[in-house]
């Protein structure tokens, strides 16, 4: 009889802990499915094959943000949904910095990161685009303002392991405070930068960035945009001719 009524018991007691685990779960997937499911547009580091095939390949090893001398790659958390644990580029935080070997790419493991991605030109990230135009200190003819260079200084505060070539790119970004905006295309790291990006006068008289079709959209831009909110901004996976070509 004792033995009869443990059985039950335990019966009773499988049965509502696994009910009460489906509910949790079930409750927990109203509230975080949408965010799981949307599959979220990342500008993913250089070499980044296309979106579905990168999250198949991608191992979520962190090699390619344990190589970057930039610290520039970020790996995504549950907070942030889709394709959790792969590696990408917030450039309101730190652009890619278009090292010469492209460590990230020799690092990766699965071919994720194409290793046909041997040097910075090779780099396809996504285009440039002026979003905010109203914003922009060329477009307004207004000075750099003071304190422009306190999000990069905070970002290597907070940051271990400061690497000198951060610390190179940090001496190259001071000094405009009070000068007329031209940080997005000065502080391009591409090689011939000339080619990429330029702070000049159109045709129209207005002075703006003017973007070309060799950027890579590695989003330093971006990152050194003196405005609240960028006013540049990086189009992630689009090429020059899905934004500028008619």
């Amino acid at each position: 009889m004792k033995q009869n009524i443990i059985k039950q018991d335990r019966r009773k007691f499988i049965k509502y802990t696994t009910l009460g685990a489906l509910v949790a779960t079930a409750g927990v997937g109203v509230v975080v499915s949408p965010k799981i499911i949307k599959a979220e547009d990342r500008l993913r580091p250089p070499g980044a094959v296309e979106e579905k095939k990168f999250l198949s390949l991608c191992i979520k090893c962190g090699q390619c943000l344990q190589v970057c001398p930039y610290h520039s790659i970020f790996l995504v958390d549950i907070s942030h949904g889709h394709g959790v644990g792969t590696p990408y580029i917030d450039a309101n935080i730190r652009g890619c910095w278009a090292c010469k070997a492209v460590p990230c790419v020799l690092a990766c493991p699965s071919g994720a990161l194409d290793h046909h991605t041997e040097k910075a030109t090779d780099i396809n990230m996504g285009i440039a685009v002026l979003e905010r135009k109203k914003d922009c200190l060329a477009v307004k003819r207004e000075p750099v303002p003071a304190g422009y260079d306190k999000k990069m200084k905070n970002f290597l505060k907070n940051t271990n392991n400061v690497t000198k070539i951060e610390l190179e790119a940090l001496a190259k970004f001071e000094g405009y405070e009070g000068k007329p905006c031209t940080l997005c295309a000065d502080m391009c790291p591409m090689p011939n930068p000339i080619s990429c990006i330029e702070v000049k006068e159109t045709e129209s008289g207005i002075i703006r960035p003017v973007i070309y079709d060799q950027c890579t959209g590695c989003g330093v831009c971006q990152e050194v945009c003196p405005t609240d909110e960028p006013s540049i901004v990086i189009k992630p996976r689009l090429e020059y001719k899905d934004v500028y070509s008619s």
